[in-house]
């Protein structure tokens, strides 16, 4: 069993990262940080460490480590990634991410890559990556599209709003691959300053820029054999563009502080929420790296135009939030059910979800169209 270490100020913060971790079969410590050395840490045999900003002396401690910072710091997602972390998330903490991190990093420590073969990786099943949920003819045309986009080797562009599932397309395509036994590497580019993303993307060499402490790989090397995932394409900076268009036709990338190119084979789906086009025309995306990307185009619907699905979606929240928080399922009411299903859901799918979960937590026995009324303003 996986042992990960807790550093985090916010009580809150480390009772929900530790039921969760232990949920998913690590083993959890919580530790104050003027309790930890190099040697403590090797004697009790930690194999990653989950952080808040500001702890500047987890590197020393020889442990691969994940930051978690403040939404939308920028100086601590920079501090993060030229600390050498393995990752870096921004609160509130998106646990599918920080599970993926973990076990990459436990998976890397227990099967080490061969440089030339193609790496090994947890196998994700279908249960671990969730369900598309839903019976309209919007998501039934996604889902035909998956089936027949997946099996090949084909780049993907898949469009649509905040919350409508994006990555969980990115998911299947990878799942339903031949390449499914092999990793699938997220990146998101919106999260990540322009000053790094190359760093991030490509990796570096020891000594490229101040802080690099150590050689360190990036996610398209990560992601060599298997899938990687750009979400947010549309907020990458103009000059990663270009290097990104390069590895894509040349399949090979560079370090940075190296020239030494490096081949790697890698499936690139895109992800953006932005009308590409109409940044091509405003100077702000390059239109040959489009046309690269959008070999497929897969557009998600947005909630508002699946309405009918808004029932099974509200059953499959249900049953998942109760497993995740220790809750019994409560029964929904048809005309609760009425209630959602007239709401917009400018968010779409996370913001049905994140209602779901206040109705189960706050409602009584059953949740009812007063539950709706009552909790779904806030």
């Amino acid at each position: 069993m996986a042992k990960v270490l807790i550093i985090e100020q916010s009580k809150s913060m480390r009772n929900t990262l530790r039921e969760r971790l232990e949920f998913e079969g690590f083993a959890t410590t919580v530790a104050e940080r003027d309790e930890l050395s190099e040697t403590v840490c090797a004697r009790r045999g930690y194999d990653a460490i989950v952080a808040g900003e500001g702890c500047d002396d987890i590197p020393a401690l020889g442990v691969p480590f994940i930051i978690v910072t403040p939404e939308g710091s920028i100086d601590g997602a920079v501090a993060a990634v030229k600390s050498g972390a393995a990752d870096y998330l921004t609160a509130p903490v998106d646990m599918n991410r920080l599970l993926g991190s973990l076990r990459r990093i436990v998976d890397s420590e227990t099967e080490p890559e061969p440089e030339a073969a193609r790496p090994a990786a947890r196998r994700r099943t279908p249960a671990d990556t969730g369900h598309i949920i839903g019976s309209s003819e919007a998501i039934d045309h996604v889902r035909r599209l998956i089936d027949k986009v997946a099996p090949s080797d084909a780049r993907v562009l898949i469009t649509g709003e905040n919350g409508t599932g994006k990555e969980l397309v990115a998911r299947w395509l990878h799942e339903k691959s031949a390449r499914a036994g092999a990793p699938f590497v997220e990146v998101n580019c919106a999260a990540i300053p322009s000053e790094l993303i190359e760093s991030e993307l490509f990796g570096h060499e020891k000594g490229a820029f101040t802080s690099a402490i150590k050689q360190r790989k990036g996610k398209f090397e990560q992601a060599n054999g298997g899938t990687l995932f750009m979400d947010e394409i549309g907020d990458m900076s103009l000059s990663a563009q270009a290097k990104v268009l390069r590895a894509l036709q040349e399949n090979k990338i560079s370090r940075v502080g190296s020239d030494k190119d490096l081949t790697v084979d890698v499936r690139v789906i895109a992800a953006t929420n932005k009308d590409i086009r109409s940044e091509i025309a405003r100077g702000n995306f390059r239109e040959d790296l489009y046309h690269r990307l959008s070999v497929i185009v897969i557009r998600v619907p947005p909630l508002r135009e699946r309405k009918g699905d808004i029932a099974e979606l509200v059953q499959y929240f249900i049953e998942q939030i109760g497993r995740e928080h220790g809750i019994t399922p409560k029964p929904v009411d048809a005309d609760a059910v009425e209630a959602l299903t007239a709401m917009t859901w400018s968010g779409n799918i996370r913001e049905l979800r994140n209602v779901v979960e206040r109705l189960m937590i706050l409602s009584g026995e059953r949740i009812t169209a007063d539950d709706v009324s009552l909790y779904c303003n806030v």
